[in-house]
């Protein structure tokens, strides 16, 4: 079955999937992998010096001729503006943003034809977005991992769906084909998935990192980071439980001190008890390490059967 949604034809990719672009986590290899799958890799800049996102952006190149991304971060990023000048300079079709307001670079990044799509956490910033001119909106449910919001994606989706005109793709607690169709039936158009893509072999995440997230139960995130303003989903750890402690203290700026360069240390040096292990809810229905290709055409398959189950459920009637 193709799944073929607006999306696909916005982004000119065969499948509305898109990998999350997770700082540290989201490099060529993976992003390549997943759009020579079908769907949208991205490249996950985080606070990538320019010249660094040049060489990631080459090397993918070097890797496929599909569409890809690039994701910025906005907030507290130095090197936003010379990121925006790489992504126009090396001509890349597709941004995402998140934890920020990117108003400001939209006119000049669709002046260049890229098209950009900001991640949402609220009906009102869907509304804003859309009017400052966004191709499409990555509607993120709180399960997800990394900086969050106060919904779920449950409640979130259907009503961003209701309140704009472009295209939903939906975000947070996603892993699998079930939860695709759970999105398209709630209003969205196309998934993003990141935790599951962390487990993809071509991702280059230390394989501690890996280990931990397919040992993950249900209840093995938690959300560190309130008393900052800005949350943050990890699996729990050592670093967690201070950050928790800091938290209820009120704390905000000695959680963010301790929190600095933590993701890194997490993701490149695998020290899986005091590094930031970004990781959604998704985590605990992550079992395997498999291809990127392998996902994404388990996630069709899969999505394929739960339409099929629930068409005959409507046909069987009660």
């Amino acid at each position: 079955m193709q799944f073929k949604t607006e999306v696909c034809d916005l982004l000119n990719i065969k499948y509305p999937i898109l990998q999350g672009g997770m700082a540290w986590t989201s490099t060529a290899e993976l992003a390549a992998g997943v759009s020579n799958a079908g769907g949208l890799g991205i490249i996950g800049a985080g606070s990538m010096p320019p010249d660094v996102l040049k060489e990631e952006i080459v090397k993918l190149r070097a890797l496929t001729d599909k569409p890809f991304g690039v994701n910025l971060v906005l907030l507290n990023n130095p090197f936003v503006t010379e990121l925006v000048k790489v992504i126009i300079e090396k001509r890349v079709p597709v941004v995402t943003t998140g934890a920020g307001n990117p108003g400001p670079f939209i006119p000049e990044l669709k002046d260049r034809g890229v098209k950009v799509l900001p991640v949402t956490a609220s009906v009102a910033l869907a509304k804003r977005l859309e009017r400052a001119g966004a191709d499409a909106l990555i509607t993120e449910g709180m399960e997800a991992g990394g900086h969050v919001g106060e919904l779920t994606t449950f409640v979130l989706v259907p009503q961003v769906a209701a309140a704009v005109k472009i295209p939903v793709i939906a975000a947070g607690g996603i892993a699998n084909g079930r939860g695709m169709i759970a999105a398209f039936v709630l209003g969205a158009r196309g998934v993003q998935l990141g935790t599951r893509f962390v487990c993809a072999t071509e991702c280059t995440v230390h394989p501690k990192v890996k280990e931990k997230i397919l040992r993950a139960k249900d209840r093995d995130t938690t959300v560190t980071g309130y008393s900052t303003g800005h949350p943050v989903r990890i699996l729990k750890n050592k670093l967690s439980r201070e950050l928790e402690l800091l938290d209820r203290e009120n704390k905000g700026k000695e959680v963010e001190e301790r929190g600095e360069g933590k993701l890194r240390l997490a993701m490149q040096e695998g020290d899986v008890d005091w590094g930031s292990l970004m990781a959604g809810q998704s985590a605990a229905m992550v079992d395997k390490i498999e291809s990127a290709k392998d996902i994404v055409e388990s996630l069709i398959e899969e999505a394929s059967t739960a339409l099929k189950d629930l068409s005959a459920m409507i046909e069987a009637g009660p």
